[in-house]
């Protein structure tokens, strides 16, 4: 049988990432055409050579595949190449929107990087998982591009997939699971593929198709039910089009009540879609948010980015989310084309106005995007082809009158608002005078902060086995133990360590395994 791992590609856990989507549909794919499976996840667990030497060791595989966005392409190349470092022989392969729109550019520049799948992928999985190790019948294969010799190899388009309902779940309990859990944030899935939309800045509509292909929604409530028992708490609806069709959704919302699902959920939504009968009986279903791409307070803007959408309707929303008793949330875009101190300003009074949560990124012109190809048809100048910047962090794009620093200065200051008021809210902390759910979100900050250095720096594996001497045959002794060398490790508050790595160990998150040679904690 042939092995094939793939690499969940390692991804700041400051940025929220849920358990890989992407990667876990590509790894059924490869387990429904016939091979052994294995997920080598770098996004909750470090990442060292070592380490992954010891993984190819202990697994042999045939292939190994890696997805990445733009951001984090130089890490997926990066261990591709310590892969071909260990055995050349081993085929490796990436995916994705980043190497779907830059296949050849890729392939030239990377030697380490045998064949690229191009967009969708499920179907040339299942075509190329065959014949991965005949390379004579890769030019058979639509969707995939490779060298051969000198020679830059790109079958062809493959067809959508028009029936998204055969496609396999994703093979989420290939993840390590309960580190996932550990980290809270939401498992985000998806009940639909396809987008009609024609945004500059955004890749749905070149890399799903402009057709909607929606699940069915007993299919979208099976996964429903698939992610709860696996014990994940959260879920979030991530297609920006799950509120298009009314009728589907009201359908969801009464199949979750039906089924008897109990669990809070969020979504994504455009708000030209949303009505005051769907919001509210997704509030009744469980929905306690959604989120709005804004992107600007422009109106002029808003039709050059083609984001169809009007500013009215951004109100009629959020007014409708606050009489359902949903949290609201908008996010908007810094340094679109045309942009100006005065766009600037009346996308700080839209915000303002609207009294919900926001937040601001700063616009990447990521390869694929209309904004990219076609940036001679905008007052935009793009300002480095440096993959890892464009996280939506930082200003890589200037106009004809914003420099970056103008743009940086203008989220700085609603940064600088936002840190004023934490920075009250942790002196109330100290000085006890804070509420009760302010005490919460600062212990939770914390727990999160401890969070991400336990699963980064595999601190579970590190400090995890406890010598018999140390904890007397007792689990409790054994768990005092281990948070005692976490807050060596970590520098952390005590009582922050101890009731984290308490509540793991109560949760089921981490297991004891106690025997003669002493009590090993380690990732249930």
């Amino acid at each position: 049988m042939l092995r094939i791992a793939i690499v969940a590609t390692p991804y700041p856990l400051e940025e929220v990432p849920s358990p890989p989507l992407g990667v876990t549909y590509v790894a059924a794919a490869f387990v429904a055409a016939g091979a052994e499976v294995r997920i080598f996840d770098y996004i909750v667990c470090g990442y060292s050579k070592e380490k992954l030497r010891k993984q190819l060791e202990d697994f042999q595989p045939d292939a190994i595949g890696a997805t990445s966005v733009t951001m984090n392409f130089y890490e997926a190349q990066r261990i591709l190449r310590d892969v071909k470092s260990y055995n050349p022989e081993i085929i490796t392969m990436m995916g994705g929107p980043h190497v779907s729109f830059t296949a050849k550019e890729t392939l030239r520049k990377y030697p380490e990087i045998d064949l690229i799948v191009i967009g969708e992928a499920e179907d040339t999985i299942a075509k190329l998982t065959p014949c991965l190790k005949q390379q004579n019948k890769w030019r058979d294969i639509r969707g995939i591009a490779y060298r051969q010799d000198d020679e830059i190899v790109i079958t062809g388009k493959r067809e959508f997939i028009t029936d998204v309902d055969r496609i396999h779940l994703p093979a989420r309990h290939l993840l390590p699971v309960s580190r996932y859990r550990a980290l809270g944030f939401p498992v985000s899935m998806i009940t639909s593929r396809g987008c009609p939309n024609s945004c500059i800045f955004c890749l749905g509509r070149k890399m799903v198709g402009s057709k909607i292909r929606r699940r069915k929604a007993e299919f979208v409530l099976d996964e429903m039910e698939q992610i709860i028992g696996y014990g994940f708490e959260r879920i979030n609806i991530a297609d920006d089009l799950f509120a298009v069709d009314k009728e589907r959704v009201l359908e969801i919302c009464a199949g979750i009540k039906e089924r008897g699902l109990k669990f809070p959920w969020s979504a994504f939504a455009r708000v030209d879609t949303v009505t005051q009968e769907m919001l509210e009986a997704m509030a009744e279903a469980g929905c306690d948010s959604v989120s709005f791409g804004v992107e600007t307070g422009n109106p002029e803007m808003l039709k050059r980015i083609k984001k169809g959408i009007k500013l009215e309707q951004v109100g009629a929303a959020v007014k409708m989310c606050k009489q359902a008793g949903i949290i609201a949330h908008a996010s908007f875009m810094v340094g679109l084309p045309g942009e100006t101190k005065e766009t600037l300003l009346q996308t700080d009074q839209l915000a303002r106005s609207l009294k919900i949560l926001y937040g601001y990124h700063y616009l990447a012109p990521f390869p694929g995007t209309s904004v990219r190809e076609k940036i001679g048809e905008y007052d935009l100048e793009i300002l480095t082809d440096d993959w890892a910047k464009y996280d939506a962090n930082d200003a890589i794009v200037k106009t004809s009158v914003l420099e970056p620093n103008d743009m940086r200065a203008f989220v700085a200051s609603y940064d600088e608002e936002m840190d004023t008021d934490w920075q009250k809210i942790l002196s109330g902390y100290e000085k006890k005078t804070i509420t009760p759910m302010e005490n919460m979100r600062v212990e939770g900050h914390w727990r999160m902060k401890l969070t991400y250095q336990v699963l980064k720096n595999d601190l579970i594996e590190k400090s995890g086995f406890i010598e018999p001497a140390l904890f007397h045959g007792s689990k409790d002794n054994a768990l005092r133990e281990l948070c005692q060398r976490i807050i060596v490790n970590t520098n952390a508050d005590s009582r922050i360590v101890n009731n984290t790595i308490s509540d793991f160990a109560n949760r089921g998150y981490l297991k004891a395994a106690i025997s003669e040679r002493g009590c090993d904690w380690r990732w249930a």
